[in-house]
């Protein structure tokens, strides 16, 4: 969009009261939105808008500037998009409660479109966090975008597990994408830039309020092919993000979880009722989506123990975290000797400390994936 219309879009963004309903209703009636902006109260009125968003359009317009709003964005490097532009997500466009502008710094690719949202709780357990590094890693390293929420807990593991994987990740955010929230994040909000992309309905500035995040969660929702649901409690924002993919006609997975913790009682009721196909790899929801094996022409990389030594080691290493002290103990080989094994193994990638010395097993590196035709 030329950057005269286009200013005038961003500039409606800072109007509270103006949604999808009302864009629509302006541009329709008067051809643009350059238009409706100069437009007067009694043409505003005539548009059909009702007296409450005629005040707040009347009242907080001379305190914006288009041009300056403009200027703000291209001095951020910021992209701001309309629905009418063809770098606006094709499939973000096809729900119903579609944002007029969408602020995006860092890069929208096509091969964004084959994309996943992980979401789930911000205070995951010990199982919570291995299973999101581990199935987010899998469904990234195939070639699959990942897309979240930034937050703490789920979200932030996903994006990190892209990130380790090499692949694009999108952060979707409720405040300003020049307001990173939480503020520890703002190192990884950097390296998402770098690898994919910020994005946010809400104009610079904006800060982070309760009432933008389940609205945030539609976006994750519509820009992606399904959403994984990865321990989530009755009151999860995750379970919103569910919620918009299912009306969406979008596919939702749930990884199960104990029967007795709370954070888990959303995920497997999403199961229980049907709302959500279980998942426990990261097979289960590539093949749902329709994703499937480039072919023989990719190899296949697999992650082996080097000597017999190693692999006596990784015969007690699972996927559960053991310390290195039962190591020891069940191998019967010594300190130094597992100690060693274990350092080369994590430098290899077979293995993965999660801290205290527990150690972990990763599971084998998976092929390529596209999306079938």
């Amino acid at each position: 969009m030329e950057s005269d219309e286009l200013k005038y879009w961003v500039a409606f963004s800072r109007i509270p009261g103006i949604g999808r309903v009302r864009f629509k209703l302006l541009e329709s009636f008067f051809g643009s939105l350059r238009e409706a902006w100069e437009a007067q109260a009694g043409s505003l009125k005539a548009a059909g808008l009702d007296s409450r968003t005629m005040s707040s359009i009347t009242s907080r317009r001379p305190k914006v500037d288009p041009d300056e709003e403009l200027s703000r964005i291209v001095e951020n490097d910021i992209q701001a998009l309309t629905w009418h532009d063809d770098a606006f997500p094709s499939r973000l466009k096809e729900i119903y409660d579609v944002p007029p502008v969408l602020y995006v710094k860092g890069s929208l690719l096509p091969e964004d479109e084959r994309s996943v949202a992980v979401v789930g709780t911000r205070r995951p357990t010990a199982y919570g966090r291995q299973v999101a590094h581990r199935l987010t890693y899998d469904i990234a390293n195939a070639g699959i975008t990942i897309v979240s929420g930034l937050a703490r807990g789920i979200d932030a593991i996903a994006h990190k597990a892209a990130l380790d994987a090499g692949r694009r990740t999108i952060a979707v955010m409720g405040s300003g994408i020049d307001v990173i929230y939480p503020r520890e994040h703002e190192l990884l909000a950097g390296q998402i830039v770098e690898n994919g992309a910020l994005v946010s309905e809400h104009p610079l500035g904006t800060r982070p309020d309760s009432k933008n995040f389940p609205r945030r969660n539609r976006i994750l929702s519509g820009m992606t092919l399904g959403t994984v649901v990865i321990e989530a409690g009755e009151t999860s924002g995750a379970l919103i993000t569910a919620r918009h993919s299912n009306d969406e006609n979008r596919e939702v997975f749930a990884v199960p979880g104990n029967i007795f913790s709370p954070g888990s009682s959303g995920t497997n009721r999403l199961i229980r009722d049907g709302s959500a196909k279980l998942v426990s790899n990261y097979a289960d929801v590539l093949e749902e989506l329709n994703l499937t094996s480039v072919g023989s022409q990719i190899e296949m990389v697999a992650l082996f123990p080097e000597d017999e030594t190693e692999a006596e080691v990784l015969r007690y290493v699972t996927y559960d975290p053991i310390h290195i002290d039962e190591v020891i103990r069940e191998s019967e080989l010594g300190i130094s000797t597992v100690s060693s094994s274990l350092a080369m193994m994590e430098l290899k990638g077979i293995v993965k400390q999660v801290g205290g010395m527990n150690y972990i097993r990763i599971r084998e590196a998976p092929a390529e994936y596209q999306t079938v035709v």
